[in-house]
């Protein structure tokens, strides 16, 4: 009897508008590409069935991921972590001091591992440390600063002095979006002239493969820089598979960077169960430093490059000799036209972004799209 596939979309039930819509169609595509049986939305009747769960967001606990069926990283497409801020990207940095403000769980061994592979940065759980954390790094220039809990190129802005981050800092206040003491904020070297890297890895039933490819940004309906996609390499086996593709499809240092994020990661939060993982590796220049690697951020869920990931993961199982495949994501606002052979993931209006559409594509069936490809801005 085949196994069961189910969505969850957590605490968005039913408001998470083109996020749970792709989740839906994600869920289509790869209990197709795994023969598994399709089930729909996950509900308390799932308890006790022999079931593949799909989440939008990274399991938080092992106790929600027992209630959800979830006995390891086979159970899922995803990953499971012991506390809410491992999910975010509020990991990748250190605290400005050793009694500045962390959530319970937090692991200061971490960022002595990562030091070396991000960029200079801090994150920071109060006002007090963020102001700290700036003037630090406005020594040397411009400084980016994240939500820590943001997605999709969203939540983050560039400050240049104290008054700008106080500023940017009330606004959040003020609109009711700030989630400082609960979720964190990253402040890091702001870059320009960035190329943005995706380097991930995902093992469903049999299969492992891991990928290396390039992001694209596009502007939105309100024409702000937002995400645009991901054109991948994918290749069947494990990290060191990437090494092989060259510099060009698979720079070593972008790919080093982000095995030794994945594997310090890990290590310090032993609670942890992966199956797909993602990182975002940022090449740029900051004027004051000259030109910096680091990785960004993780994601272990269903994220942009997924689509891409299932059709990998296809394309793999239907041809078991196959060891290669070129694959992309689109995500594109405003109306527009579809490449044949595509596989539609959300097309529609949003309540929040506008008009849409979101596409996965399998590159040997047709030619890649050029526009978009070039990043035009930070990090």
């Amino acid at each position: 009897m085949a196994k069961t596939l189910l969505i969850h979309s957590g605490a968005l039930g039913g408001r998470g508008g083109h996020r749970e819509v792709t989740l839906y169609n994600l869920g289509c595509l790869l209990a197709e590409a795994m023969g598994y049986e399709f089930g729909g939305v996950w509900s308390e009747a799932a308890r006790g069935r022999d079931v593949y769960l799909l989440p939008l967001q990274t399991v938080v606990g092992m106790e929600s991921a027992s209630r959800l069926g979830i006995r390891s990283s086979a159970d899922l497409f995803g990953g499971v972590v012991p506390f809410p801020f491992v999910a975010t990207k509020a990991i990748t940095h250190g605290l400005v001091s050793a009694d500045a403000a962390a959530p319970p769980g937090w692991v200061p061994a971490l960022a002595r591992r990562l030091r070396n592979v991000v960029l200079p940065g801090y994150t920071a759980f109060s006002r007090r440390d963020a102001r700290i954390a700036a003037g630090r790094l406005l020594r040397n220039g411009s400084v980016r600063v994240k939500e820590a809990g943001s997605d999709g190129g969203r939540g983050q802005g560039v400050v240049r002095s104290l008054a700008e981050l106080e500023a940017l800092l009330d606004a959040q206040e003020a609109d009711g979006s700030s989630r400082l003491a609960a979720e964190g904020l990253v402040l890091e070297r702001n870059l320009e002239r960035v190329q943005t890297f995706s380097v991930g890895q995902f093992s469903v039933g049999e299969i492992t493969a891991s990928y290396c490819g390039v992001q694209s940004w596009t502007r939105d309906n309100r024409g702000e820089r937002a995400y645009g996609g991901s054109t991948l390499t994918v290749v069947r086996g494990g990290f060191e598979r990437l090494l092989a593709l060259g510099a060009r499809r698979a720079p070593p240092d972008v790919v080093r960077a982000a095995v030794a994020y994945h594997s310090a990661a890990l290590d310090c939060f032993p609670g942890s169960w992966v199956s797909r993982s993602n990182y975002d590796v940022a090449l740029g220049e900051a004027p004051e430093c000259g030109r910096l690697l680091g990785v960004l951020e993780q994601s272990w869920r269903a994220g942009g490059a997924s689509g891409a990931e299932i059709l990998a993961l296809d394309a793999f199982r239907r041809s078991p000799a196959r060891q290669v495949a070129a694959v992309a994501t689109r995500e594109r606002y405003g109306a527009v036209a579809l490449p044949a052979h595509a596989r539609l993931l959300f097309e529609g209006e949003d309540r929040e972004q506008g008009v849409m559409a979101k596409y996965a594509i399998l590159l040997a069936d047709a030619v890649d799209e050029a526009d978009g490809m070039a990043d035009d801005g930070s990090a």
